[in-house]
């Protein structure tokens, strides 16, 4: 189950594909997905779907087949798999929310711009001195 107290991804969408009276096998025909997949969506078993924009684009075809909001939907997957296998490349998702860099990568930047710069400041002053 989500926390908001819906019913978890798969559920959800093996429902409204019951509703509608769609079979698995009509959505693969006409997605060209294989049922298996679909079954692993309808299941929640991510690690059956190819990884990042191919997985939102099942969701998205499965969706579209199913009468549901393509959009929405895939926003609702990320949601619940909020993993980098799925969300990477999504404009859904803004990474640097999932992962803000961490304080001692600030530093490291600080510190290599210091060093190159450093490094610029003494080859100046050996070239200078050495013309003289």
């Amino acid at each position: 189950m989500v926390a908001d107290g819906k019913p978890d991804f798969g559920i959800r969408m093996k429902r409204q594909r019951e509703e509608r009276g769609v079979s698995l096998r009509r959505i693969a025909d006409a997605t060209k997905i294989s049922v298996s997949a679909l079954e692993a969506l309808e299941r929640n078993d991510i690690s059956r779907l190819p990884g990042g924009i191919f997985s939102r684009a099942f969701v998205r075809s499965y969706a579209i087949e199913i009468g549901l909001d393509p959009e929405q939907t895939v926003r609702d997957f990320l949601v619940q798999f909020p993993h980098d296998s799925v969300t990477v490349g999504s404009p859904h998702v803004r990474h640097e929310d999932l992962d803000p860099p961490r304080r001692s990568d600030r530093w490291g930047t600080v510190l290599t711009a210091l060093a190159i710069s450093v490094l610029i400041g003494v080859i100046l002053f050996l070239t200078l001195t050495a013309r003289q």
